[in-house]
């Protein structure tokens, strides 16, 4: 069973426990949260091994979207993305902020930026992966989280991006600790690069919260880098 229902039956379970304990003053049957349980184990475990899991990914993606704060963390998040991408010229096909809008597109997960990755791909299909093109991927892999830090002081998502980096790292057959310090160092490039291109990642995110066309934003982006 993936984390994503591993999170939603923990919430679902405290959640039942406690009408449980709660059940005899507000004249409950106990029989009720029990019946609820394993019934939510079993659409659980059936959307782990059937869904892949987006069934509970989808929920979770639902209730968190109650939340403004969340949203927009969403869009910063991805801007981060999506400028450090444009200025290192990875190709930017696409992007969702939700799960529902990633499932009508047909990408896996919550969403997100996609880009073009055939260069990354070609080279490590031949063994012979440059140095410069590692350093732009794994920057704009981190671009997210880096976005995040800079508007809220910390990281909510990012947690597939570092996951990127790490399969990479161990597709390269480098150490961990290289890996880590790779990181570190591509999480400062995207602060700098974020940073100095503030107006645009600014007008970017103004864009995506319109949910703008690809080449609107990058039109955006291209508008204030040569202001």
């Amino acid at each position: 069973m993936n984390q994503t229902s591993l999170n939603l039956v923990a919430i679902t379970i405290f959640g039942l426990v406690m009408t449980s304990l709660l059940g005899p003053l507000l004249n409950i049957s106990p029989a009720i949260p029990a019946i609820a349980i394993f019934g939510i184990l079993g659409i659980a475990t059936l959307d782990s091994f059937n869904w892949q899991g987006r069934g509970g990914t989808l929920l979770l993606d639902w209730l968190a979207s109650f939340s403004a704060e969340h949203r927009a963390r969403v869009i910063r998040h991805e801007a981060g993305h999506f400028l450090v991408a444009q200025l290192l010229d990875i190709p930017v096909t696409g992007y969702t902020l939700t799960a529902w809008e990633a499932l009508r597109e047909g990408h896996p997960g919550v969403g997100g930026v996609q880009f073009a990755t055939e260069e990354l791909e070609s080279e490590l299909a031949t063994g012979r992966l440059s140095g410069q093109l590692v350093d732009r991927y794994c920057t704009v892999w981190m671009a997210g989280i880096a976005a995040e830090q800079l508007a809220y002081s910390n990281a909510e998502g990012g947690s597939d991006d570092r996951q990127k980096m790490r399969l990479l790292w161990t597709q390269l057959k480098r150490s961990p600790s290289e890996g880590e310090i790779k990181e570190r160092w591509a999480l400062l490039q995207a602060k700098s690069m974020i940073q100095t291109h503030q107006a645009a990642y600014d007008a970017l995110v103004s864009k995506l919260e319109q949910r703008a066309p690809v080449d609107e934003c990058q039109q955006a982006i291209a508008a204030q880098s040569a202001a």
